[in-house]
C-alpha cells in the first residue's frame, strides 16, 4: 500500500463527487463568506472596544473621577491589583473590580 498525503485523499473524494461538486464548493464558499461577514460585523468591533476599555483601565490612577457600570460616580483613592478603592461620599469608600469601571469623567 502506498503512502498518500491526506490532501490527496480529499482531492480524490472531491473528484469522485463530480456531479455535485459545484454544490459542495458553493456551500463551502457560502459558509466561509458568512463567517467572514460575522467576523467583520460582530467580532472585530467588539474586540476593538474591549481593547480600548482595557487601555482606559490601565491608565487609571489615584485622583481620577470615574463612573461604574452601576452608575456610581466617585474618585479613585487607591489602586490595587484587581480592584480600585473609590470614594463616593465623605467617609464612604467602596472597592470596585477593575472591569466594572465604565468610564472616566476627569483625569487627575
Amino acid at each position: 500500500m502506498q503512502n498518500m498525503n491526506p490532501l490527496d485523499n480529499i482531492a480524490m473524494v472531491l473528484a469522485q463527487q463530480a456531479p455535485g461538486n459545484n454544490a459542495v464548493i458553493g456551500q463551502i464558499l457560502f459558509f466561509g463568506l458568512f463567517f467572514l461577514a460575522m467576523w467583520f460585523l460582530l467580532i472585530a468591533p467588539q474586540r476593538k472596544k474591549q481593547k480600548k476599555h482595557q487601555e482606559m483601565i490601565g491608565a487609571l490612577a489615584t485622583g481620577d473621577e470615574v463612573v461604574t457600570t452601576g452608575g456610581i460616580h466617585g474618585v479613585i483613592t487607591n489602586v490595587k491589583d484587581d480592584r480600585f478603592v473609590v470614594k463616593i461620599a465623605e467617609n464612604t469608600k467602596i472597592e470596585v473590580g477593575k472591569g466594572f469601571i465604565s468610564g472616566v469623567e476627569k483625569k487627575s
